[in-house]
């Protein structure tokens, strides 16, 4: 195994409670795949076949109008995080988003069928798969009380919580349309947060 390898199954032996065997039996679903900046991991109108761990890069899922055109970022993924429409995975529907590289990327990917194999032979690979479910309906709820509950500020300071260099990686626009908020008031929110810091 090479060193990406084993970060990523590294990674999924702390996310799930994988043994050597499950881990083993598991190599060859996983594929490598290099994807430059501007590729789509998946695509509006399209099932989600893939269930992604992003190794290196960013990457956003976004919703984009077919009238307008407009585009509204949705969430972001960057490294040791799953990149994944979850509810086109799972339900074989039609997902309603774009997956899309922000930078040169590299991810390690399994297929819904393969996968599905691994859950119905391997009673630890389905136990990844409710924790799998468990994190996606986590994030899901979690972005939806971000709007009730939290301030445009709170949401930045959150986002970079979560992706600290973001902010160097990507225009700041994308961020703004993750925030529902224009680029003067992005810029505001990070001056006075760049103030609060100095005092």
């Amino acid at each position: 195994m090479n060193d990406k390898n084993d970060i990523v199954f590294e990674h999924l032996r702390n996310f799930a409670p994988l043994t050597d065997k499950d881990i083993n039996d598991s190599q060859p679903f996983w594929k490598a795949r290099k994807m430059s900046k501007g590729d789509f991991f998946n695509m509006q109108k399209m099932v989600c076949n893939d269930l992604g761990l992003v190794v290196k890069g960013i990457f956003r899922i976004y919703y984009q109008d077919p009238d307008t055109e407009e585009y509204k970022n949705i969430y972001f993924f960057s490294e040791n995080q799953f990149v994944v429409s979850f509810r086109s995975f799972i339900s074989r529907n039609p997902c309603w988003y774009f997956i899309e590289a922000m930078e040169d990327s590299e991810i390690f990917f399994i297929s819904y069928q393969d996968l599905n194999g691994l859950y119905e032979t391997h009673p630890n690979w389905g136990k990844f798969g409710r924790l799998l479910a468990e994190l996606f309906f986590s994030v899901a709820q979690t972005r939806t009380e971000e709007f009730i509950f939290f301030s445009h500020e709170e949401r930045y300071v959150r986002l970079l919580e979560e992706h600290p260099d973001i902010i160097e990686r990507i225009p700041a626009y994308h961020i703004s349309s993750y925030l529902g908020i224009t680029n003067p008031s992005l810029s505001r929110i990070r001056k006075r947060i760049e103030r609060k810091k100095a005092e």
